[in-house]
């Protein structure tokens, strides 16, 4: 399959979904959605990953929240400082589509094929996490967070991903 540039996709009738998350329980009901549609056969997927790593790949951002960001995902101290500025434009979203880190594979991390039910599995216990504790490492983007934008940030970037999974 050849790979999708996801900066080119857009909301629209017949391709990325506009979703809107209120909550973590939004995330999980939307979450399940999709894992019912997949075992159906449904989901038609508009992105590069399968459904099960688009669920591994947020659980395991959220995880880094509390177990640490891989080494070199440390910005430089001017893209930090910049995006300190801008940080209530990416908790109000859309988050942008299609950014890649450089000099990353596959531009981000966290993007290893797993199944369906372990993505599913691995996403429920990481968004349970995060509903009963905060975080407790520095974003390595906007510095210090509180938990209530470590749970803003998290449904953005659901947002963005499930939105390129159609069913």
């Amino acid at each position: 399959m050849a790979t999708v540039n996801t900066a080119k996709i857009r909301v629209s009738p017949g391709s990325a979904r506009e979703l809107h998350f209120s909550s973590l329980d939004d995330v999980l009901a939307e979450m399940d959605r999709i894992a019912e549609a997949e075992r159906q056969g449904r989901v038609k997927r508009l992105g590069n990953w399968t459904v099960g790593q688009v669920f591994g790949h947020l659980a395991t951002w959220i995880d880094y929240s509390y177990d640490g960001f891989p080494p070199k995902l440390n910005p430089p101290w001017i893209i930090r400082f910049i995006l300190k500025f801008q940080k209530n434009k990416f908790m109000k979203g859309p988050m942008p589509r299609g950014v890649k880190i450089p000099g990353i594979e596959n531009g981000t991390f966290a993007t290893e094929v797993v199944s369906l039910e372990d993505g599913v599995a691995h996403l429920r216990r990481s968004i349970e996490r995060l509903k009963r504790e905060k975080p407790t490492q520095k974003s390595v983007l906007f510095g210090e967070m509180t938990h209530q934008e470590w749970v803003t940030g998290t449904l953005r970037h659901a947002e963005l991903h499930m939105s390129y999974l159609t069913y």
